[in-house]
């Protein structure tokens, strides 16, 4: 089975997400896609994100009625910070059975040049790529890639970081996100 791995903190998750998961795995070769949930990405401050299973929570419930989109919580017991390669090799050990892709946008292409061990990454598991409207240059490199794929996916402009802006300043966000994603932060009051 083809699985592609949409890495990210989800603080929250929304509608974007959701968009842009549920357009790879219609419109690509993949079986599935899974939302990993990071704990702690080596690029961003842990201070401003929620408990890793109430984040885990809201892409579960964000999830529930899609097939073919699943939560995962596999990095939650590997060592911190979380490198995408030993996650990657974690999970092609656990399960061999399986074909693991990444997705990522065309932002974070940009920068995957400084991931660790990003060549051993590209060799052995495909990339698709979703567009992103961002300033910079892409690496020449990456250009014709074998295994980088382009997706014309939806170009979503939302971001977590303008949610939790927008609750802390009072303003309805509830069109932005999943409905028992928008049920649950209301429940628990989270980001005023």
């Amino acid at each position: 089975m083809k699985i592609g791995l949409y890495f990210g903190t989800f603080n929250p998750i929304h509608i974007g997400h959701l968009t842009i998961a549920n357009h790879m795995v219609e419109y690509s070769d993949l079986d599935k896609l899974w939302f990993v949930v990071t704990p702690h990405s080596p690029f961003k401050k842990k201070s401003s994100l929620l408990d890793d299973r109430q984040r885990y929570e809201m892409v579960y419930r964000a999830t529930k009625d899609y097939n073919k989109l699943e939560p995962s919580d596999i990095e939650f017991s590997l060592p911190q910070p979380n490198y995408t390669i030993n996650t990657l090799v974690y999970l092609q050990e656990k399960y061999p059975q399986h074909e693991f892709s990444l997705i990522m946008g065309e932002d974070n292409l940009k920068s995957f040049h400084k991931w660790k061990n990003f060549k051993l990454i590209l060799a052995n598991h495909n990339i698709y790529v979703y567009p992103r409207i961002s300033e910079g240059q892409l690496e020449s490199k990456f250009d014709d890639h074998i295994n980088i794929h382009k997706v014309d996916a939806p170009i979503m402009e939302l971001s977590s970081t303008f949610i939790r802006n927008a609750i802390k300043e009072g303003k309805n966000v509830r069109p932005m996100l999943p409905e028992h994603v928008w049920e649950y932060l209301d429940e628990m009051n989270f980001y005023h």
